[in-house]
């Protein structure tokens, strides 16, 4: 069955280059959310595999999302994969604590980041 991926990031260009790369080179479908709240709401009403998150959004940033994800029975077990340019220790202490299944640092290789995605969740095979 084919993988189905949210995509939550408040920059249009980044989340349109993750969903050409989940779509075209992972044969996965990506599903695009603008904002925080939008990803919350989509994630609360979508069967998915795995959500790519933002850390730095305006109104719900990738902090408050995770926590908000994983106090909901049905959003608690869906993997999260940050996807940041916030790669400092003391960021990576904070995602520790959110308990997230990686990290991709943007910038990120477009043609590749589907394998990042695939090798974080263990999906190659």
């Amino acid at each position: 069955m084919t993988k189905r991926i949210l995509i939550v990031d408040d920059e249009e260009d980044i989340r349109d280059v993750v969903q050409v790369s989940l779509e075209e080179f992972g044969g996965w479908l990506a599903i695009a959310a603008a904002s925080g709240s939008e990803g919350l709401q989509i994630a609360k009403t979508e069967a998915l595999d795995a959500i790519l998150l933002d850390v730095s959004m305006p109104d719900l940033d990738g902090f408050q999302l995770c926590e908000e994800l994983k106090i909901d029975p049905t959003t608690q077990n869906i993997p999260v994969i940050l996807l940041t340019a916030k790669v400092l220790p003391s960021d990576r202490q904070r995602f520790a604590a959110l308990e997230v299944a990686g990290v991709i640092a943007k910038p990120f290789d477009p043609i590749t980041v589907w394998q990042q995605v695939a090798e974080i969740l263990d999906w190659n095979g």
